[in-house]
């Protein structure tokens, strides 16, 4: 099967644009691309990247690997694990690494979840 040759055709839109225009057009269709991504970046998480998030936090990776068990377990997966880590730090005037070891230990998880019951994820 041969493809018809029809570029002339697609790009008689393009013929009378400047260097300058058609650098402004490539990058609007580049954001374009790739504003759906982002915002799935935003909504969407996974085991993977809290994990991660939690690398960078300071935690090892089975300390992570223990925090994020505990946030699937207690649905607390759409707020982000590092976040759950964070906010109960703040809540309970603890530093980060204290507040998520005591989230590896079991402890603290209900006062976790109150943080968030009602859907209140500031």
């Amino acid at each position: 099967m041969k493809r018809e040759d029809d570029f002339k055709d697609r790009h008689e839109h393009l013929k009378g644009l400047t260097d300058k225009q058609l650098e402004e057009r490539f990058w609007e269709l580049a954001n374009k691309l790739v504003d759906p991504l982002l915002e799935m970046g935003k909504e969407y998480t996974s085991p993977a990247i809290e994990r991660s998030v939690l690398l960078r936090m300071g935690f090892s990776s089975l300390e992570a690997k223990a925090i994020v068990e505990g946030c699937v377990e207690r649905s607390l997966m759409c707020y982000g694990a590092g976040n759950v880590v964070y906010r109960l730090a703040k809540a309970k005037n603890m530093d980060i690494r204290p507040a998520g070891l005591e989230l590896v230990e079991g402890r603290l998880w209900d006062d976790a979840e109150k943080l968030f019951q009602g859907g209140n994820d500031q």
